[in-house]
């Protein structure tokens, strides 16, 4: 740290000295009382002025995209520099998980949509149908319903996703700023990608139950077959979208209660909550159909009941999926371990680490997501 720097501190310190020599005691102490205050007020300002200082640097090393990182953090990627690396089965700081899982979301909106949940430690949460969770009766009264029954429990520390960090040595020269924003970077865009992949296609084994695949359908070896598509979508503009998309709505706001012969279908509100997932290069065209040129020449891109639009590489081409918010299980839990990766893969100058995070995902029921095909032929403008 700098020294302080004093401004009025020194004349008063010299007053005093001067005072002390000859001067009357009721001297002395008045300037002893203004070299106290010129000091108290020379350090405050001085500290105040260095605080300010390490807030304006912070706040431009954050604008350049560097981090300011908790004292654990600091301490945590020190050592990873003084140690040449990770150690085997290192636990990432809290504060870098949470940093993680936020980048993981504000950067990725398919997992913005599906509602990624990060649990922490915690390896299973507890979900219920709402209908189910309080019932009236009268006072004094025996208690009514199977309240267990509307309760299921959700396990994920049988999922594990695995981030590939390969760490070069000149990296280890940066500081532990860079090293904490390098190995952050890395392993949030890598599970985002395995995430993606997972809630969109996972088969069931040994990874999630992803969108395109069918709850109900035969399950061999543990893997889900891939869900049908229920109809075909062109996104013509007029009254052709808005009866195809009023279908959509429809088959989405069906939801299943209860398993087996005790199954039951009733209505779920879907108003806000329909979004729609398609591979990036029908996104275009899906667009094109959609647009209109109003009386103004102004063209117009929107469409009924204001499905949002988001984009995935995992949807295949010529298909759309459609899923409700809130009604797909998606959640991370359990400590970020890293260790370093010792089977074969060679890099030069450089030594590759894995990163195990405990995950999970799949729909609430079979009628929350639905598949169509796409026929995005040209749109041929009516003649006027």
């Amino acid at each position: 740290m700098p020294p302080i720097r004093f401004n009025n501190f020194e004349e008063k310190k010299l007053a005093f000295a001067q005072a002390t020599q000859n001067g009357t005691p009721e001297e002395q102490a008045a300037a002893l009382n203004a070299m106290l205050e010129a000091l108290a007020q020379d350090v405050q300002g001085d500290i105040m002025a260095q605080v300010n200082t390490q807030m304006a640097d912070s706040a431009i090393m954050q604008a350049r995209g560097a981090n300011v990182l908790t004292s654990d953090e600091t301490k945590f990627f020190n050592a990873v520099i003084e140690q040449g690396g990770f150690t085997d089965n290192e636990v990432l700081p809290k504060t870098t998980q949470e940093r993680i899982f936020d980048d993981l979301v504000e950067a990725h909106p398919l997992l913005q949509e599906i509602g990624i949940q990060n649990l922490g430690a915690v390896t299973e949460f507890i979900y219920g149908d709402p209908e189910g969770m309080a019932i009236w009766g009268p006072l004094f009264g025996d208690i009514k319903g199977q309240l267990n029954a509307t309760f299921r429990k959700e396990k994920i520390e049988q999922l594990k996703l695995t981030a590939f960090i390969p760490l070069s040595n000149d990296m280890l020269k940066l500081g532990p700023v860079w090293i904490e924003r390098y190995v952050r970077t890395m392993i949030s865009e890598a599970m985002a990608v395995g995430l993606e992949k997972g809630y969109v296609t996972g088969t069931g084994k040994d990874m999630p139950i992803g969108l395109l695949k069918d709850l109900q359908g035969a399950v061999v070896d543990g893997v889900y077959p891939d869900k049908a598509s229920v109809g075909t979508l062109t996104f013509e503009p007029g009254r052709t979208t808005i009866n195809e998309l009023k279908g959509v709505v429809e088959k989405l706001s069906i939801r299943v209660v209860g398993t087996g012969e005790n199954a039951k279908e009733k209505v779920r509100n879907v108003a806000g909550k329909v979004v729609m997932v398609v591979n990036p290069f029908d996104n275009f065209g899906v667009q094109a159909n959609a647009t209109v040129q109003n009386a103004a020449g102004v063209y117009v891109t929107s469409l009924p009941f204001n499905p949002k639009i988001t984009e995935s590489m995992f949807v295949p081409k010529g298909k759309v999926v459609f899923f409700v918010r809130g009604e797909y299980l998606a959640a991370i839990g359990g400590a970020m371990e890293v260790k370093k990766f010792d089977q074969t893969l060679a890099l030069e100058d450089a030594t590759l680490y894995i990163a195990k995070q405990f995950a999970t995902g799949k729909p609430k029921d079979n009628y929350a997501v639905q598949i169509y095909d796409l026929n995005l032929d040209p749109v041929e403008e009516p003649a006027v």
